[in-house]
């Protein structure tokens, strides 16, 4: 579909395509005499930039907030303004293929969630908002390949932990010259924790983020990183969440410090943090938060190549454990009966050559005792052994399993291996944690392999360990992944350069990793 678009047709595509929750099917225009006695927008309402989301054969998810004083709740008038979306198959927009309005609501922040369908499959588009005569910056995404696709080459790029006062964000500026077909980004968008002068940039605000209104202010200065706008602006995303968009290391409905929040504090919490997280997410309607609960877990299909099951480890989960004995608890969970069942479900019956499944937290061993016996991780899968070795046992009828992870600051790329307590057990996957983008800042790599050097013993299945800040590269094929662990040298400063730390390859039908070149 070319040229103008009716307004009846506008009319049919803003109310299937601009989603917001059960605000959707509300009035998405305003009679042109109010619109003209209505007070202009402040200038600048694009600051936050824009992205695009959760890719689909025929869609795409577009978003934006309109925020032009993004430090202090936003800085809009309380009401709804439409906000005119338009995606074309060109960056200059002369072969329109959708366009419509949505509604900013100022109960979502002024966010815009635009669920454009009737796209073609495997094929780049530009886009773009407007609103009150002010124009956003163009934006550049990429659909799925076709349902049928079983071949050609899909390349994603594994982000997580960006901790703005530990760094720049700089490892997204090469992660745009590799052009990947999407992000993936696997928890700790922002950090909660209260500003700082030890770094080299601070958090705004005065302490934690607990009110709606502070999480919007926090995510806001996370959006102004250029790096990061420009990342999200020409490449599409797949985003979950960890603990720090909330609170550390929390559980279901269990702060890290029960005893300085209570339950109904929390739950208030929890309720603010999803709703702010909801507002800066190019996620479809289905996330809209239910007070304290967020539907996250989900699916997506990259044609028969690859099915990517994006998991939620955190708000069904058991409090986390404090000892050995407890850790191997039966009754431990990680992802709740439910989601379980829909993970073993899709990973049994999958038609996909490679089954990924993004999960925040790592699954492989981590054994810290040095020497005889076994210290472990409780809030990574470690401390919900019983469950974890199940579905290790499950990878093996699973075709071609790989885990993507993060949450470690660290690269630690391993064999999955069907049960870690004897080494000779059979390898029946792959993971890959990605290091983080700017948590932990620039580490002493001398100091970090002489501490974790010595533990490659008593860890076997891991293949490559290292503490530099960047991200991971895959290109997946059918005949196999070949892995890149693209680092940079600084995220001290706003530039930084960029190298690749090791390259390695998973075959197809051999589930361990192969260390290709290594530093």
């Amino acid at each position: 579909m070319t040229g103008a678009v009716s307004p009846d047709r506008r009319r049919f595509l803003t109310a299937g395509a601009a989603v917001l929750g059960a605000a959707a099917s509300a009035q998405l225009w305003l009679p042109t005499s109010a619109r003209a006695a209505e007070t202009p927008l402040p200038d600048g309402v694009f600051s936050l930039g824009i992205s695009s989301g959760d890719p689909l054969p025929d869609g795409i998810v577009l978003w934006t907030r309109l925020a032009p004083d993004p430090l202090n709740g936003g800085g809009m008038p309380d009401r709804v303004v439409p906000v005119e979306w338009e995606i074309a198959e060109d960056a200059r927009f002369r072969k329109h293929v959708r366009r419509g309005v949505a509604p900013a609501r100022p109960e979502y922040g002024h966010s815009v969630h635009v669920d454009v369908r009737g796209l073609r499959p495997g094929r780049d588009y530009w886009y773009r908002f407007r609103a009150d005569g002010q124009l956003s910056a163009t934006g550049r995404t990429r659909t799925a390949p076709h349902p049928d696709s079983s071949g050609g080459r899909l390349r994603v790029a594994l982000a997580s932990c960006q901790n703005w006062q530990n760094g720049y964000f700089t490892p997204y500026a090469d992660m745009l010259s590799q052009d990947p077909d999407f992000v993936l980004f696997v928890g700790d968008y922002i950090y909660e924790s209260t500003p700082s002068n030890a770094g080299p940039r601070r958090h705004e605000g005065t302490g934690e983020p607990y009110s709606l209104v502070q999480y919007r202010n926090r995510y806001a200065q996370y959006r102004s990183d250029p790096d990061l706008l420009a990342m999200h602006a020409n490449t599409p995303w797949v985003v979950t969440f960890d603990d720090h968009e909330v609170d550390n290391d929390w559980a279901g409905e269990v702060p890290q410090d029960p005893a300085q929040q209570s339950h109904d504090a929390f739950v208030a919490r929890l309720t603010a943090a999803f709703q702010a997280y909801y507002e800066h997410m190019p996620v479809r309607a289905s996330a809209v938060p239910d007070g304290p609960h967020i539907q996250m877990y989900r699916r997506l299909e990259f044609g028969r190549l690859m099915r990517l099951n994006v998991l939620d480890t955190r708000q069904f989960r058991s409090d986390q454990a404090t000892t050995q004995a407890g850790a191997e608890d039966p009754s431990m969970t990680m992802m709740g009966a439910e989601q379980k069942a829909w993970l073993l479900k899709g990973l049994r019956h999958s038609p996909a050559r490679w089954n990924v499944i993004a999960s925040q937290i790592m699954m492989a061993e981590t054994d810290i005792l040095l020497g005889a016996g076994k210290q472990w991780f409780y809030d990574a899968w470690d401390g919900y052994q019983v469950e974890r070795n199940a579905l290790l046992e499950d990878f093996k009828s699973v075709r071609n399993p790989v885990v993507l992870s993060g949450d470690r600051h660290l690269t630690m790329i391993s064999d999955l291996k069907e049960d870690f307590a004897d080494p000779a057990s059979a390898v029946v996957g792959a993971e890959f944690v990605g290091t983080s983008i700017s948590s932990n800042g620039d580490q002493d790599q001398a100091a970090f392999h002489a501490q974790w050097d010595p533990l490659m013993a008593d860890n076997p299945h891991w293949k490559v360990i290292d503490a530099h800040r960047g991200y991971h590269l895959f290109d997946i094929r059918r005949d196999g992944i070949d892995a890149q662990v693209r680092v940079v040298d600084t995220v001290l400063k706003p530039t930084a350069v960029p190298s690749t730390y090791a390259s390695l390859r998973v075959e197809a039908g051999d589930p361990g990793v192969q260390v290709v070149r290594g530093s």
